[in-house]
């Protein structure tokens, strides 16, 4: 429950930073059967499909690199999906990691945020 919880909080704070950048927010935890992208937003290029991932530091390892093979292919089925579900958008699918730092979880004023464009290539 608490980490649902921290892991919306994360989603929140990531689909703000993208709004305050210009992005329009497609879908918030799309899911279906293969998996669940947490953020779609596009811009005038690009249909984005956005993994979160929230870490209190980057001390073990980098929040990116929760990120790996399986989880990305799990990642790009889904987007396969959403896009038959959705053909309306003729934008270019990318993918994006943003890592979000917060050492006090909830309570953090100001998360570090890392925007990784294009982080599948």
């Amino acid at each position: 429950m608490a980490t649902d919880l921290l892991g919306r909080w994360g989603e929140s704070v990531a689909a703000e930073y993208l709004r305050r950048k210009r992005y329009a927010l497609v879908a918030a935890n799309f899911r279906c059967r293969g998996g669940e992208i947490d953020l779609i937003v596009e811009d005038r290029k690009y249909i984005v499909f956005v993994e979160v991932k929230l870490r209190k530091s980057a001390q073990f390892a980098q929040a990116r690199e929760f990120v790996d093979y399986r989880k990305r292919e799990r990642l790009k089925q889904t987007a396969l999906l959403y896009l038959a579900q959705h053909e309306e958008s003729s934008k270019q699918p990318r993918f994006d990691v943003i890592e979000i730092y917060a050492p006090q979880g909830l309570q953090t004023k100001n998360p570090e945020i890392h925007h990784l464009e294009d982080a599948f290539q």
